[in-house]
């Protein structure tokens, strides 16, 4: 069985403020860095947030996808992505909720898995869960608030301002800068609870990747809440250029569970082949 699973939270998997809104202009008096920092700081405030994503994925090439995610009480996800440079033209469905992530969902895999549309990840500490990186590395990111990697832009000494720009037909101030894992792992002193958790699992996910410095761009609107954000950087398996535009937020996700007949159980499969 093959299953390619595009990068899919990274730019991920990724993190930044999501919003849509229109509202008075930034204070000119407000610097760069600033405005950044501020923006970074909304985003601990976001419970949920819909988004979407294109670009370039390194070892998956070119990828694209929406997604909508909640982040309290409980993490739950649903993303859709497509990976036309991997020879395939349905989309890649993943799932996270109860603490299991849902992989499939078309009729190619039903294919090579006996009718069976999806297949099932235990994330509560069983084997089939460390295997997940096995299967791509976007599942092992599922779990990733996109709304906290752009906050790491804040992290970069060289921030300027580049100019306004209307990003989905909102008036946005266009900021850049770049920045290093050192700077990242620098920013860490000073984040807490569960945007530290989030920034440290981007961050391995990152070395992983062999990704060493991100050029970053952010488009921040004019509620201080960031548009659309993109990272840059060269990794061990080729470029990554992901752009993350944010579509709402704070409004209700509801992800289920895809019916039971139609789940094939990782763990149940390895248990199967143990005693086989």
């Amino acid at each position: 069985m093959k299953t390619s699973i595009p990068v899919a939270g990274l730019g991920a998997l990724l993190l930044a403020a999501g919003a849509v809104g229109c509202g008075s202009e930034q204070s000119p008096e407000m610097t760069p860095a600033a405005a950044v920092a501020k923006a970074a700081k909304n985003t601990e405030d976001i419970t949920s947030l819909q988004y979407r994503l294109s670009g370039t994925s390194p070892g998956e090439g070119r990828v694209k996808g929406e997604a909508s995610m909640r982040m309290k009480p409980t993490i739950a996800m649903s993303m859709k992505m497509t990976a036309p440079d991997k020879g395939t033209t349905e989309a890649v469905e993943i799932r996270l909720v109860d603490k299991a992530m849902y992989l499939g969902g078309g009729a190619d895999m039903a294919k090579e898995m006996d009718g069976k549309r999806w297949i099932k990840f235990d994330l509560s500490g069983s084997e089939a869960g460390k295997d997940l990186d096995q299967m791509g590395r976007s599942t092992s990111q599922a779990d990733q608030n996109p709304a906290a990697q752009s906050a790491f832009l804040t992290g970069a000494k060289d921030v300027k301002k580049v100019g306004s720009e209307k990003v989905e037909g909102v008036e946005t101030t266009h900021y850049s800068g770049t920045v290093t894992l050192a700077d990242l792992r620098a920013s860490l002193k000073d984040a807490k609870g569960d945007t530290r958790e989030q920034r440290e699992k981007s961050i391995k996910q990152f070395e992983k990747l062999g990704v060493d410095k991100l050029a970053m761009d952010m488009w921040i609107d004019g509620e201080d809440h960031t548009k659309q954000f993109r990272m840059k950087g060269d990794a061990d398996k080729g470029p990554l250029d992901m752009t993350i535009t944010f579509l709402d937020y704070n409004k209700p996700v509801d992800v289920k569970a895809p019916p039971a007949k139609e789940v094939a159980d990782l763990g149940e499969m390895f248990k199967e082949l143990e005693t086989s």
